[in-house]
């Protein structure tokens, strides 16, 4: 979420605003008049410029990383984070970026670290005031769960302020170049979803219990090109973009479906019934097939085809983690602690294994090592060998970890928190080898 939203799997009975409705006003692209155009961009400085990753999907481009470190070994420097947060690091050129947000002072903020020695650089107020009630907002939850994305020229996020959505867009020094609000929105644990672009548009999902939506919006004005109504319930996931069955899908979990939407235009162009009513993790794609999993009631991982049937079922369920897949292999690590892998073309179980403690954070994948990490600061390295479960390393820094990791250069960069209760701060960590 991490742009991760934390949720426990049984609700909160919560009574401010369940009763709420906004009716979703949609916007279609022949009423907007927005164009959307291919957009040119400079591969080389987007490192990890959005959740996920360059594909969206935990896959670390192949280098050379390490998959040993401590509170001292490894640590090339660590960054105090003003606040709180689990919207996780993205890296552009020589800056890795990340919203974060100050309880006390209602203060809703994008930062700018020096990549080298991760040395503040700036801090943008995105708001003030304006934060929901406490009783609208997850305990495990933030007010900045949500993680950036970058064009190369332009910041993009949203946060839940002011009972809607507000997405904004900066440019690399921290200027604000536009704000808007793309629709109200009813609280039931907080807002959590991502932003994803595609060409020229910046694509927000807010489903929430007043009226749920996709919009997308231009990135160089901020004007709505198109909105989409999703329905009443609450979910959490954010959404991707891939190219499945031939075609640029938009695709999204949650609201009892995974769903697939035209990204030019926000048209549905199908919706399977399954996984959950609500989910937390991003729909992954390998060639021609779809995989997702929630949530809350119901516990279901699927996979379907480029045109949403559904090719298998398990009543397993990955509710915060997103999955990230492997050389024909699928990894989930449970929220409970289990990491599971399964044949990605039949659902089989190849092995499961139990890690240890809780999990918010998503998986990441390099040349076959997954990395995850849970909520007591423990990140485990494993792999899959010969159809077994062979771990790496177990990897202790700081006292939690609730956002995902972000790589670059053959370095990991982490948001930890350290201490306990009123002493709790958290952190940026640059982890490489010390030795060229």
């Amino acid at each position: 979420m991490k742009r991760v939203l934390l949720l426990t799997l049984i609700p909160l009975l919560l009574v401010g605003g369940c009763g709420r409705k906004n009716p979703v006003e949609e916007i279609s692209p022949e009423k907007s008049n927005v164009k959307v155009v291919d957009v040119a961009v400079d591969e080389t400085k987007l490192l990890w410029p959005a959740w996920r990753g360059p594909q969206r999907d935990g896959v670390v481009p192949d280098q050379p990383l390490l998959t040993q470190w401590g509170e001292e070994e490894n640590v090339l420097w660590r960054t105090k984070v003003p606040g709180r947060g689990h919207s996780s690091p993205i890296v552009v050129a020589d800056s890795i970026y990340l919203a974060t947000a100050i309880q006390d002072q209602q203060k809703q903020q994008v930062l700018a670290f020096d990549r080298a020695t991760g040395q503040p650089k700036w801090t943008t107020d995105v708001h003030t005031g304006g934060f929901p009630s406490e009783r609208a907002v997850h305990h495990k939850a933030t007010h900045a769960n949500g993680t950036l994305a970058c064009d190369g020229v332009r910041l993009y996020t949203a946060f839940l302020n002011n009972d809607a959505i507000i997405a904004t867009a900066l440019d690399l020094d921290g200027n604000i170049v536009w704000q808007r609000e793309i629709g109200k929105f009813v609280s039931k644990f907080g807002y959590a979803p991502s932003p994803v672009l595609y060409k020229s548009l910046v694509i927000f999902a807010a489903d929430n219990m007043g009226g749920g939506y996709l919009a997308a919006v231009d990135g160089e004005t901020g004007e709505i090109a198109w909105r989409v109504a999703r329905g009443n319930l609450s979910s959490y996931s954010s959404p991707t973009v891939a190219n499945v069955g031939g075609r640029d899908q938009l695709l999204i979990s949650g609201c009892d479906a995974v769903a697939s939407f035209d990204p030019a235009t926000g048209e549905k162009r199908w919706s399977t019934r399954g996984t959950a009513e609500a989910t937390c993790g991003t729909v992954i794609t390998s060639g021609d097939r779809i995989y997702a999993s929630g949530g809350y009631p119901d516990k279901e991982t699927v996979c379907l085809s480029a045109d949403g049937e559904k090719l298998w079922s398990v009543r397993t369920k990955v509710y915060e983690p997103s999955l990230v897949i492997n050389n024909n292999r699928l990894f989930a690590v449970s929220d409970d602690g289990v990491a599971y892998c399964w044949d990605a073309d039949s659902g089989d179980v190849v092995w499961r294994e139990r890690l240890g403690g809780n999990f918010s954070a998503s998986p990441i994948v390099c040349n076959d090592v997954v990395y995850v990490s849970n909520l007591a600061g423990k990140t485990f390295v494993f792999k899959n060998e010969n159809d077994s479960f062979k771990l790496i390393s177990t990897n202790k820094l700081g006292d939690d970890t609730y956002a995902s990791p972000a790589v670059a250069d053959s370095q990991i960069f982490l948001r930890i928190g350290v201490d306990k209760g009123t002493k709790r701060h958290e952190q940026l960590v640059c982890l490489g080898s010390e030795t060229p």
